[in-house]
């Protein structure tokens, strides 16, 4: 009895410890390209400088705010948003047509460990030197726009769960969107369709308060706006602390819910599977 209920907590332990190797040589790896992942996200300033801009000129034309925003606490909304929107980048679903192609689904299918969980931990290993790099370019976006920040601790630790929620739920979700191509390699209207959904109700675009109701509504029952909006707004917009707590409750659940898509979506991927072995 003791060595089967030993069995589930080996297995986790070994888990952690392939995230933590994985990670720690995914980080290595980007350190050593730290120089052009600067580039990289020097690059990404473009879209949301030219969001705050917009909405910036938007909020004095009508007073000083919009949608319960101040120029000031715009800034710092679209501030935050370049920290978030890297903490997003993950496997995109298009790769996954590669993957087949080239036969290195195949390999992946050998290896002992679900496949899903060498891009999560690889990924993750590169936001803690990306979330490094970011800070020199916050300094300087913050001396630009002079943001409105005023935050106590709780928020503070809420943020920091939240934006690696946030990695997680898009993680999931977008791996389980690639496993469509187990089915189809011209799946690229699908991937668009997503990312055009994504872009409109996730506080990507616009902070969410600035939607129109119904949208909002719509926002309240996806995964996108715990991707976006919610991390960030844990820290520009004035909340309770069971608000917060309740939003790392709904991250928990869609993290839940990517996950056992992604189990249910692979097995029935893996039963079709072709590819060329690697």
């Amino acid at each position: 009895m003791t060595a089967v209920r030993e069995r589930p907590v080996a297995r986790i332990r070994a888990l952690a410890d392939f995230y933590v190797q994985a990670g720690k040589l995914s980080a290595v790896q980007q350190f050593s390209y730290r120089a052009s992942n600067y580039l990289f996200l020097v690059g990404m300033l473009a879209e949301p400088v030219i969001y705050l801009v917009v909405w910036r000129t938007i909020a004095e034309a009508k007073g000083g705010s919009v949608g319960g925003y101040t120029a000031g606490s715009l800034a710092a909304y679209y501030i935050l948003w370049t920290l978030v929107r890297n903490m997003n980048l993950v496997y995109a679903p298009a790769g996954f047509e590669w993957r087949i192609a080239s036969g290195r689904m195949s390999g992946r299918l050998l290896l002992p460990v679900h496949p899903v969980h060498y891009d999560l931990a690889g990924f993750a290993g590169a936001k803690v030197v990306w979330i490094v790099l970011w800070l020199p370019i916050a300094a300087l976006l913050t001396w630009l726009f002079e943001p409105a920040l005023d935050v106590g601790p709780v928020q503070v630790a809420v943020f920091l769960v939240a934006i690696w929620g946030a990695f997680a739920i898009r993680s999931l979700f977008l791996w389980a969107l690639g496993l469509v191509t187990f089915w189809t390699t011209r799946a690229g209207a699908l991937f668009e369709l997503y990312f055009v959904v994504e872009l409109l109700l996730s506080g990507r675009l616009v902070p969410l308060s600035l939607l129109p109701g119904w949208a909002r509504a719509i926002a309240d029952h996806l995964p996108f706006k715990w991707t976006f909006a919610f991390p960030i707004d844990s820290l520009v917009t004035p909340q309770s602390t069971a608000r917060l707590l309740g939003g790392l409750g709904m991250q928990a659940l869609w993290v839940a819910v990517g996950a056992a898509l992604v189990a249910v979506v692979w097995k029935r991927a893996v039963r079709r599977y072709s590819g060329v072995g690697a």
